[in-house]
This record gives structure tokens, sequence and C-alpha cells, in this order.
């Protein structure tokens, strides 16, 4: 909107050309969205403390290490959301409907997120029902699948890019807005399960936001897709600008959210930007590859299935404790060493992810 505004006085203030650059535009909205972090963190985190005060934000499930951090006001996933909409407001092309779809999936999936944070700890209940949850998100990521179907028009919106394989497409027809669903879904889920220990999810969201943020410029661009030989979707480029802001948006959060934290994501933040990388790579046709550089989450949301089957069916458990992060708390490492090793893990995986745009 600000660009917009400014990119109309060029004539006037030569400098504000630079504006038509979506590269240009991304570092202001990265470091827009840093600041907003930065500015209102403290503000935030102690009316969150005040409005929580009295209500349960450790599950008391856990191990017991976790016992020290009762208290510790949790729902900041708000400053993220915050933090991204109004960088994109900003530095964001709000003619691109691309831009429009993964905003309100944002704010969809981090209200319903709010909804089961607030009930949890206000109500001290177990939050949203599951199937009452995965029928709001069910309803969110539909709309987003058929809304994304139309704007990118005509029989290419239903296949599958399949990655290391050239020329190679899978057609899904009207079964490729179960798969979006699946995807988004997925993804935000995978993230709100790694969410456990202090940093540990928020890293690898902005090694993923990165990644997708060459892709998403790489897809749009004729030029760049021709040269790779990947699928080429006009007006993905945009969402660089976007995934630069949930960078910037993670920064700011991880600045309090660093060990010990002084504020928890909630499942406010953890559904809301997993939900946008899941949009993400559905609109730019890499939905595999995101379960590449996202493949941290998928092995935290596999080590559940994995325990919640093995006891269901065999009456023993697999991991000491569900998911992943938690089984090495239990056999006795460190929570920084846990994050920090995750972290790494992540960073391979977002490399291995960003090499299938040139093997292939």
């Amino acid at each position: 909107m600000l660009a917009s505004l400014l990119v109309e006085l060029t004539d006037y203030f030569q400098p504000f050309n630079v504006l038509h650059y979506i590269t240009f535009r991304s570092g202001l909205a990265l470091m827009t969205a840093m600041f907003i972090g930065f500015l209102l963190g403290s503000w935030s985190i102690r009316k969150l403390g005040h409005w929580q005060y009295g209500g349960a934000t450790v599950r008391e499930d856990l191990p017991e290490t976790h016992l020290s951090k009762i208290g510790t006001p949790s729902m900041g996933g708000i400053l993220i959301v915050l933090s991204t909409v109004g960088s994109v407001l900003l530095w964001g092309d709000w003619s691109n409907r691309y831009v429009w779809a993964v905003m309100v999936l944002i704010l969809l999936f981090g209200s319903i997120g709010f909804w089961d944070d607030w009930l949890k700890i206000r109500r001290k209940s177990r939050g949203l029902p599951g199937k009452v949850r995965l029928g709001l998100e069910g309803l969110a990521a539909a709309g987003f699948s058929v809304t994304v179907i139309i704007i990118h028009g005509g029989d290419a919106a239903m296949f599958l890019s399949v990655p290391f394989i050239k020329d190679f497409m899978l057609h899904l027809s009207w079964f490729m807005v179960p798969f979006a669903m699946l995807i988004i879904i997925g993804s935000a889920n995978a993230v709100n399960l790694t969410d456990g220990l202090d940093g540990l999810a928020i890293v690898p969201v902005m090694i993923a936001a990165g990644c997708f943020s060459i892709i998403s410029y790489m897809v749009g661009h004729a030029v760049f897709s021709d040269y790779l030989q990947i699928v080429s979707v006009p007006g993905t480029g945009e969402l660089a600008v976007v995934c630069a802001a949930l960078i910037g948006a993670g920064f700011g959060f991880l600045w309090f959210n660093a060990p010990p934290a002084k504020v928890f994501m909630g499942d406010t933040g953890s559904l809301a930007i997993g939900g946008a990388l899941g949009g993400i790579s559905v609109i730019t046709k890499h939905e595999i590859v995101l379960g590449i550089i996202g493949g941290l989450f998928v092995v935290e949301t596999l080590s559940v299935m994995i325990q919640v089957f093995s006891f269901r069916v065999f009456g023993r458990r697999v991991f000491s404790m569900a998911p992943l992060h938690h089984h090495f708390e239990e056999k006795g490492w460190a929570e920084s060493t846990i994050v920090i090793r995750f972290w790494i893990i992540a960073a391979i995986l977002g490399l291995v992810g960003l090499s299938t745009l040139k093997l292939r």
C-alpha cells in the first residue's frame, strides 16, 4: 500500500523507483516486520501475562523440566501475525490476488488457533474439540484451495509438480482441492506439534520461508522458471515479500522466545505460519518440495502418528515421549542441544529442497 503510493511519486523523487523491485521491497518487508516485533514485543508480553494470569500455559503431561516454564504467557503468535500482516500491508502489492489469498489464510488459521488458545487458558479446558478444529481448518483450506485454482485459471492449476524429474506433472483434476487441503492442514498442524521447546519451531519456519521466498520469485519470473525448467506461475513473485515478512516477524518473535522464553507462540502463531507455508507451496506448485524443506516438521508429526499407532495396536510405545523432541528430552539431552541440532537439520533440509530447482 505504502509502496504503491510512493511509486506514484517517482517523477518527483527518482529513488522511489527501487520500489518497483520485488527484491528491494522484500528487504523492506523483512526489516519492517522485525521492527514491529521488537516495538510491540515487551508491551504485548505484559498484556498477555496480565490477561492470562492464573491460566495454564504448560501441559501437565510434559517432561519435568517444563515445570519451570509455568506462568510464561502464551499466544505470542499474535505478535507474528500482526508483524507479518502489517509489513505486507506496507510493502506488498495489494492488487496481487495471491497476496490477498495468503493474508486471509494467515488470519483464518490464526483465528482458529486464537480460539483454541483462549479456551485452554481462559476456560481452562483442553481447547477446541478435535473434530471442530479440524472442520474449521478444512473449511479455511478448502476456500483457499478453490480460490487459488480460480486465480491460476485453466487446466494447469490441476497439475502436481514432481521434483527432480524433468517435464513430469501429475494431473489430479479436482482431486487437487483435497490434496491442497491436506498440504495446508498438515503443514499447520505439523508446525503446531513441533512448537514444544523455546525457539524450536520458529527458526525452521524462518528457514522454510526463506527457501520459499526464492522459490516464489523464481516461479513468478518467466526467464528464471524457463531456465530452471520449473513450472511458471505468473504473479507468484510477489509472495517473496510475504515470505520475507514472515522471516522478519520470526526474528522479532525469536528475540523474546529465545531460551528462556518470555512468551510462547501458542496455536495462534503455529497454525497461522504453518498454514501460510502450506498455502504458498500450493500456489507455487511446490507442495512436495515443502515436505523436503519442512522435513523436520514431517518427522515430528510422524513420531506422533507412530507412537499412537504402536500404543493402540501393540500396547507399547516406540518413543519415550512424542513428539520426537520430547523423546530426546527424556533421554537426557539438554533443551538447547535439541533445539540447535534441530535447527541444523532444518537448514540442511532447506538446502536440499532448494536444490530441486536445478537438479532435474
